[in-house]
């Protein structure tokens, strides 16, 4: 899913921080996310969508893979 792509990066970036304010962690965390290219949000919501799209063919059960 689409938040195993997002929050690893944005561990990476707020990591060993230390924040005094929630503004402050508002601000690291809009900085982060501005840090990631558009085309890999892009790519991640594509990957999810061809995912959905064999979850619909294989009504729902499991699979693995491509």
């Amino acid at each position: 899913p689409c938040d195993f792509f997002l929050f690893p990066k944005f561990k990476r970036n707020m990591k060993g921080k230390r924040f005094a304010t929630v503004e402050e962690v508002k601000q690291k965390s809009l900085e982060g996310l501005k840090d990631i290219p558009m085309s890999e949000f892009k790519n991640c919501f594509e990957q999810w969508k061809n995912r959905l799209e064999k979850c619909v063919v294989v009504n729902g059960e499991y699979f693995e893979g491509d």
